[in-house]
């Protein structure tokens, strides 16, 4: 299942290597929305809301940490390219002791500060009781989520993208039988939810620890403190890479404020919107992974022929696949926005919006590409600062400027000028920019 990606047919590499994390991110998204769905019939709309609401601050938290994860993949790939197996022994133990200290610190800080947390974003005063012992619940068992989450990550960095879907796969089915049953068989309402979540990912997590084990999948070795010049590497990428989440995350954000000024119907359609757009936007981040992964050992090889190759191909791949979704979604996206939403103003919204977006999406596509390559050299600061960019510069802006001029149809076209422009940026500073002269590893 393993790939080399230092010799061979690049764009057969990507083409295969990408399908499965196409099929584990759609996964990871059921996963959301077979807990909604349960939720929602079972226990009613302030539940859903509690869950809703408990799920921006896990996110919140949880941001800074799965940033460090993707530092994960850029160096554990690299190591994989250079060809030293203890090398690459030595940063998985490394990224195993850190993270396991650092989610453990997250579990016991968020579990403690979960009220102050759920107060600070205003969550209503009948939501607070369900919400914090959801969320509780998921603090307790935040190891799981990151465990099976980072052997996912070095399996893909060692160029092994099949077997992450296994794990995946058995925390959505575990999930998908445990929700009723906890919620309704053993009445334990909303914590059952939660209990359903963090047992199926504590399941997938030790399956994925034996299996990976004992087919020697990776390079585990048992658990040491890391060196100093291992726990540095990895802090000088996962710190601006945590950071880059969070700017992602905060800049989300500061959309659904210009969204919320023009009132419920165009709140509810952006709602329904997220979630085609989550399903819209899978090829190109997978896609982007992919990349990541391929560039991280080429350029742990010393081939930046091959590195510029991989980014040429996946600039055509990604190109080709949104281009053709961009299609489907310009003559679909009525039907699309009616699965979620009956009301017919808002459905108006999502339509227009999505008929605008459309244009745009293989922008966003580029963009994800390249700065995988990028981000693959280790160049993390550089990408923070273009993630600003993306977020702060030009799309909260955009969004708010063409919004105020053209009214709610203004944001699709924010959004979708601002994707244009952020793709030229990642395009400059991949054409000119340093990151070709980095260097990781001391030799």
């Amino acid at each position: 299942m393993k790939m080399d990606f230092t010799y061979g047919n690049v764009l057969k590499q990507l083409i295969f290597f990408s399908a499965p994390i196409i099929l584990a991110n759609l996964l990871q998204i059921s996963f959301l929305f077979i807990d909604s769905l349960w939720v929602g019939n079972l226990l009613g709309a302030q539940a859903l809301g509690a869950t809703a609401v408990s799920g921006t601050v896990f996110f919140t938290v949880l941001s800074f940490v799965l940033g460090v994860n993707n530092a994960a993949l850029t160096i554990l790939a690299q190591q994989k390219g250079k060809g030293d197996q203890g090398e690459l022994a030595s940063y998985v133990n490394a990224f195993v002791v850190l993270m396991a200290v650092m989610s453990l610190l997250l579990g016991v800080v968020g579990y403690v500060f979960t009220e102050p947390l759920l107060a600070l974003l205003q969550t209503p005063d009948n939501m607070i009781g369900l919400a914090a012992g959801y969320l509780k619940i998921h603090f307790i068992g935040i190891i799981f989520l990151f465990g099976y989450n980072f052997i996912s990550t070095v399996l893909r960095a060692v160029g092994d993208s099949q077997t992450p879907l296994r794990f995946i796969l058995l925390a959505v089915i575990l999930n998908v039988f445990m929700d009723p049953l906890l919620i309704s068989v053993f009445k334990l309402g909303i914590s059952g939810a939660a209990y359903a979540t963090v047992i199926s990912q504590g399941i997938a997590f030790l399956y994925g620890i034996v299996y990976t084990v004992k087919k020697r999948l990776v390079p585990f070795t048992m658990p040491a403190l890391p060196s100093f010049s291992e726990t540095s590497v990895i802090l000088r990428l996962g710190v601006p890479a945590g950071l880059q989440m969070m700017v992602i995350s905060g800049g989300s954000m500061a959309i659904m404020s210009v969204v919320n000024s023009f009132g419920e119907s165009v709140v509810s359609g952006f709602g329904a919107i997220q979630r085609i757009d989550s399903l819209l936007i899978l090829p190109a981040m997978a896609i982007g992974t992919a990349v990541n992964s391929m560039a991280g050992q080429t350029i742990g090889s010393g081939d930046i022929g091959r590195t510029k190759k991989i980014a040429n191909d996946g600039v055509l791949y990604v190109m080709i696949c949104m281009l053709a979704i961009s299609a489907i979604i310009f003559l679909t996206g009525y039907h699309a926005v009616r699965l979620f939403i009956s009301e017919a103003e808002s459905a108006a919204f999502g339509e227009q919006y999505l008929k605008t977006i459309a244009f745009f999406y293989p922008f966003i596509g580029i963009n994800f590409v390249l700065n995988g390559v990028v981000r693959a050299s280790g160049a993390m600061f550089q990408i923070l600062v273009l993630n600003v960019i993306s977020f702060w510069v030009l799309r909260y802006p955009f969004t708010y400027m063409f919004s105020q001029w053209i009214g709610e149809n203004g944001i699709a076209l924010g959004i979708g000028m601002s994707f244009l422009l952020s793709s030229l940026t990642a395009f400059l500073y991949y054409r000119y920019g340093k990151w070709k002269h980095l260097v990781l590893f001391e030799k």
